[in-house]
């Protein structure tokens, strides 16, 4: 099973368009908040250099933006299927 996890904010559309692709495809995922989590928004702008949300991780790989091609992309390599 690929291991996702969404940096986001509340207050973010596209942090809700990614929660709401992975939630019809079926996927878990965890969410880290970095609006309150500050040692977490620090980690993500270490580990990719953006402080914009959301950040996708996806096993090894990093998402930045939702970016719904490269998703599925890195989901196809995983051998998972969207819809």
């Amino acid at each position: 099973m690929v291991k996702i996890k969404i940096y986001s904010t509340p207050f973010c559309g596209y942090c809700k368009m990614a929660k709401d692709f992975f939630d019809k495809n079926g996927f878990s995922y965890e969410e880290v908040d970095v609006s309150v989590d500050e040692q977490a928004a620090k980690d993500m702008v270490a580990r990719t250099n953006q402080m914009g949300v959301p950040v996708i991780e996806i096993g090894d790989e990093i998402v930045v933006g939702f970016n719904k091609e490269q998703i599925e992309e890195i989901l196809a390599k995983a051998g998972k299927e969207t819809s």
